[in-house]
């Protein structure tokens, strides 16, 4: 179980990235979702011991991780947003080197290095320099490296960003398949990662939690409330000033958008589905507040 109670994390400037945040976390794959600046990755560097909250404490199975560090880090994965590889070093390489930062037994640490560039499709590019890799290649090998100590715990810091789609699709089911028995906390402002994998979303706007809940209880506080409007083009400024506004397609007869509203916001709205799109849209705009029950 990992335990976050009451932290904050203020730098010197006076700027608060993080406020009394409590959370609680098992096995599965967690969502943390929310916008560029949010504190998501605030939040994952105090997980990885990488920094220190300025208040509250996380505990991993009841111990301190700040204080006891060495118990976290053994059970830790992690893959940072600005994961950096060595250009001129082959994949088998450089997941040496990372074995050997992290104190891992080598002969074992060679068979594990076997089995996950096999796991990440990585063979045909084993014994390349990393610096030809594509920018999916490079991630994989930013997991392999979180993987090589069969982590308890795996951290993925925005991911998918620069990903094309095949490489975005293959990232997510390679998350899905190593889900079974560990706690994956995936974070990402992109919203269809979090939809594709996560079974719990946290979000989380302005460095507070604004909710920790399943998928489908976050859809559920949306239903009835979401709507599918035919506009005129010209009529889009009046409806995004007076309405919370999502996803908008341009068809033949005019406008179709998707707009988040307690009421019928035009006489030819129709009520559709809530999508997490629409929640995450909902809740982290400043016209937000409905409750989730």
């Amino acid at each position: 179980m990992l335990s976050i109670k009451n932290v904050s994390k203020k730098y010197s400037n006076n700027f608060t990235a993080l406020s009394n945040f409590n959370l609680e976390l098992d096995k599965g794959i967690i969502g943390l979702l929310g916008a560029n600046g949010a504190g998501k990755s605030t939040l994952l560097k105090m997980i990885a011991t990488v920094s220190k909250p300025t208040e509250g404490t996380i505990t991993w199975d009841g111990q301190n991780i700040h204080k006891h560090g060495d118990k976290l880090r053994h059970a830790l994965g992690y893959l940072p947003q600005n994961f950096g590889v060595f250009p001129n070093l082959t994949a088998v390489e450089f997941l040496k080197y990372m074995a050997a930062l992290k104190g891992l037994n080598m002969k074992k640490a060679k068979t594990r290095i076997n089995e996950l560039i096999d796991l990440l499709n990585l063979s045909e590019a084993a014994n390349k320099n990393i610096g030809v890799y594509s920018g999916g290649m490079k991630q994989r090998i930013g997991i392999a490296q979180a993987l090589l100590n069969d982590p308890k715990i795996l951290i993925v810091d925005e991911p998918t960003v620069g990903l094309d789609p095949s490489e975005r699709l293959n990232f997510r089911n390679l998350i899905n398949s190593l889900s079974k028995d560990k706690l994956i906390i995936l974070s990402t402002h992109i919203v269809s990662d979090v939809e594709a994998s996560a079974e719990k979303i946290v979000l989380i706007g302005k460095g507070k939690l604004i909710c920790f809940c399943k998928n489908e209880e976050l859809l559920n506080s949306l239903q009835g409330n979401v709507w599918e409007c035919l506009t005129k083009e010209s009529e889009l400024k009046k409806i995004k000033d007076n309405y919370i506004t999502g996803n908008i397609i341009r068809k033949a007869n005019g406008m179709v958008v998707r707009v988040i509203s307690q009421s019928k916001p035009l006489p030819n709205a129709s009520n559709v589905h809530p999508t997490l799109e629409d929640a995450y849209i909902y809740y982290t705009s400043k016209k937000g507040g409905l409750n989730i029950e």
